[in-house]
């Protein structure tokens, strides 16, 4: 964009009021689904939500200070979520230095890598070993009658 139409139209801008101002936005809009050259830059999620949420406000016939006050709490409120988001990814990230630094220092190998051998150099895996026990009795499968259960030893007479 040329920066000095951006300034000009900038000064213009000034001049109106609220109601004006959302006129030349939907102006503009309307120009952008027209004639846009190239798709507009992504926003994130928080900036989609607030567009969103002003769009819907201007839509029910808010009065535009109104939509512009409302706005501005979400923009302060989106601010702090940005803040959140920084801060948690900078102690992320301090907490993965910090684990780095403590395996080097112990000799352990650092965060994400594999222990032992390659894999390549793995034996392979032996087969499982049969179930310890006597062999399943097949006749049950063949459709005859399972045998009948042996009967438990008899006890042995106790010594008087």
């Amino acid at each position: 964009m040329n920066p000095y139409v951006r300034d000009r139209i900038n000064r213009k801008l000034e001049t109106l009021s609220d109601e004006r101002l959302y006129q030349v936005l939907d102006y503009v809009e309307f120009l952008e689904s027209k004639y846009a050259e190239k798709p507009a830059a992504v926003s994130n999620v928080f900036q989609k939500f607030t567009d969103g949420v002003e769009d819907t406000l201007r839509a029910g016939g808010l009065a535009a200070s109104t939509v512009t006050e409302a706005v501005g709490f979400l923009n302060k409120a989106m601010g702090v979520l940005n803040n959140v988001a920084q801060t948690t990814k900078t102690v992320a990230t301090d907490v993965v230095s910090t684990a780095r630094t403590v395996a080097d220092q112990i000799g352990a190998p650092p965060p994400g890598t594999a222990t032992g051998a390659p894999a390549a150099a793995a034996p392979a895996a032996a087969p499982p070993a049969a179930p310890a026990g006597p062999p399943a009795d097949l006749s049950a499968a063949a459709g005859s009658p399972p045998p009948a259960p042996s009967a438990p030893p008899s006890p042995s007479p106790l010594p008087s």
